[in-house]
């Protein structure tokens, strides 16, 4: 087990130095285009199964596919004599060649007769500056091998000793992985294969050889399986599917340094009456985000120490799929509307938002964002309008929103204007003290406050800094001065960015962050028992599904099925009092009417 466990860690490392060389087009001849799209995915190996009929070499998987035009000389020899003659080899060279394997299936000395006859016709192939020709399938025994021109080289195998000289001519060795295991590609080799392909392969590895197994299965597990066993050509009949894997790798992955310990519940039941909200909503996070951050965390996250768990549904008044205006608008407002439409209603008209409506009750209210504050999901807590690019007239809004804090980046927004207008003097004539400076956050005394920063906007990789944690905490500061009741709505709005970006790190690093700003906040209701925290998405982004991972090292692998949101259902935690009333599965409308429900309980 433990010697598993160890290949699984090693897997993560040698998956990360693979490249499109390392290749092998299995049965490329069946391809619509055939050596095209292998050339222009840069593999290091072109396979295609030849037939001698009539003198003539043809392509087929059996005698009886042949078709007359369909030659080894029309599909692969014109074509690579046409690019080098163009000059247009640059993924190939003296140090990396392109292997050209020929799998005879018929008789191999009377079709190596042939080839060899052809192939004086291309000098520029045989020279051997960018080509090799690999002769597999039929073979010559290895004792005839010198007879052949010195461009023609060999695909050796386990079983057969080699001389020196015999070695020199082959340029990989090949075998059946059905030799050693009847590993399906799904799921983990047992220790016993694992042990015996491994050592199949230091063995060829000690001969200073490459190696490729066939009759492999063709996935993404096999793939991933058998770079861990630092197999030199990966084999398929998906040429462009592993060529994007292999290219996508380093944004597909991520390998975690920076840990935080989770937060423990100190108050088992919370028993108060609620008196305060906390909304945390992470633009673009569904559950494969959050297992993620778990994963990288290695085992450990704030989220899932919340003991009260829901789903929430997403879809748009007219979209299965919203976005993120919609989505926040539900939740702001109690409505679904059309994507794009800002806490306004399809038909276009403003509907009070639940700052509006909770500052008639005295409440405290802010709206941060670690994105810009004019962007769908914080907007729609104070602004209305029907279309979320707006972003100066959503500005302009804030004017006659009743918030307290207003914290995030766009600043252009506010104070340099396409109309000319800048908002600071409204802003300061209201009573805000207004900042463009993160590090001025702890020095404002004023109990209301915008601060717009482009430093808020950036991501976390890029310096963005604990923004999300400090802005919490002043803002939670500043309301606990008073004894109003407070709603405050942070948005971590950068998971939803890396997964448009399908960028793994950039969402886990992401969602790390967002975590963080839960402890925070689970710590605060702890110590503030009449505070609801709710931590929740707008929808989930990306269509990611989690491939591998490493709790222990904090290593996680993804891929994504597009660039823009999906329709899954989000997870909705809450903690504290009145959390039970968020489990179960309801609309992302019931998250407002499920606020007030109970704050309004008596």
């Amino acid at each position: 087990m433990k010697s598993i466990k160890f290949f699984f860690f090693l897997m993560q490392l040698h998956a990360q130095d693979y490249k499109t060389f390392n290749i092998h087009a299995h049965n490329d001849y069946e391809n619509k285009v055939p050596f095209i799209e292998a050339f222009n995915n840069k593999v290091g190996v072109i396979e295609a199964d030849v037939f001698l009929v009539d003198n003539e070499l043809f392509l087929a998987h059996s005698l009886k596919e042949i078709t007359p035009s369909f030659t080894l000389k029309k599909a692969y020899l014109d074509p690579i004599s046409e690019k080098i003659k163009l000059q247009k080899m640059p993924p190939y060279s003296v140090e990396n060649k392109l292997d050209l394997m020929i799998d005879i299936k018929t008789d191999a000395i009377s079709t190596l007769a042939v080839l060899i006859e052809q192939l004086k016709k291309y000098p520029e192939i045989t020279n051997g500056q960018f080509i090799r020709i690999v002769i597999s399938g039929n073979r010559p025994n290895p004792t005839q091998w010198s007879s052949y021109p010195n461009y023609i080289f060999f695909d050796g195998r386990i079983n057969e000793e080699y001389t020196p000289a015999q070695l020199e001519r082959i340029t990989m060795i090949s075998e059946s992985l059905k030799n050693y295991t009847v590993w399906n590609g799904k799921g983990v080799l047992i220790q016993a294969d694992l042990d015996k392909i491994q050592g199949v392969i230091n063995s060829v590895h000690q001969k200073n050889k490459k190696i490729r197994f066939w009759s492999t299965q063709d996935n993404v597990n096999t793939w991933i399986t058998l770079m861990g066993l630092k197999v030199d050509y990966i084999g398929t009949d998906k040429t462009s599917e592993l060529s994007k894997f292999i290219n996508d790798y380093k944004k597909y992955s991520f390998q975690n340094t920076n840990f935080h310990t989770a937060y423990i519940p100190k108050v088992k039941q919370h028993n108060k009456r609620t008196k305060n909200i906390i909304l945390l909503i992470g633009d673009g996070m569904g559950l494969a985000q959050i297992y993620a951050g778990y994963t990288a965390n290695k085992g450990q996250l704030n989220m899932f120490n919340i003991p009260t768990q829901g789903f929430s549904i997403t879809y748009a008044s007219d979209s299965y799929i919203t976005d993120s205006a919609a989505g926040g608008t539900a939740m702001a407002t109690g409505f679904k509307t059309k994507n794009r439409f800002v806490s306004v209603d399809p038909e276009g008209k403003p509907i009070e938002s639940i700052t509006q409506k909770l500052a008639k009750r005295n409440f405290k209210t802010a709206i941060i964002s670690s994105g810009n504050i004019t962007d769908a999901t914080p907007a729609a807590f104070y602004a209305h309008q029907s279309e979320r690019s707006f972003n100066e007239p959503i500005a302009s809004n804030f004017l006659s929103n009743p918030s307290d804090i207003l914290m995030g980046a766009g600043v252009d927004e506010f104070i340099k204007r396409k109309d000319g207008q800048n908002l600071v003097t409204n802003l300061i004539e209201k009573g805000y003290t207004f900042s463009t400076n993160l590090n001025s956050i702890d020095t404002i005394k004023n109990n209301k406050i915008v601060l717009i920063d482009q430093v808020a906007g950036l991501s976390k990789k890029a310096g963005r800094g604990d923004f999300l944690v400090k802005s919490f905490e002043k803002t939670c500061a500043v309301f606990s001065k008073t004894s109003n009741p407070f709603f405050i709505m942070e948005e971590g709005a950068q998971i939803d960015y890396g997964g448009h970006q399908n960028d793994l790190e950039y969402v886990v690093r992401e969602l790390l962050d967002f975590d963080q700003l839960v402890g925070k906040a689970m710590e605060f209701v702890d110590k503030n028992q009449e505070t609801l925290l709710i931590v929740t998405a707008d929808h989930e982004t990306g269509g990611l599904s989690l491939l591998d991972g490493n709790l222990k090292t904090g290593y996680v692998l993804g891929s994504f099925s597009t660039n823009d949101h999906t329709a899954i259902a989000v997870p909705v935690f809450a903690y504290g009092a009145g959390a039970d009333t968020f489990a179960g599965v309801y609309q992302n409308t019931s998250i407002y009417s499920k606020i007030l429900e109970v704050l309004l309980k008596k």
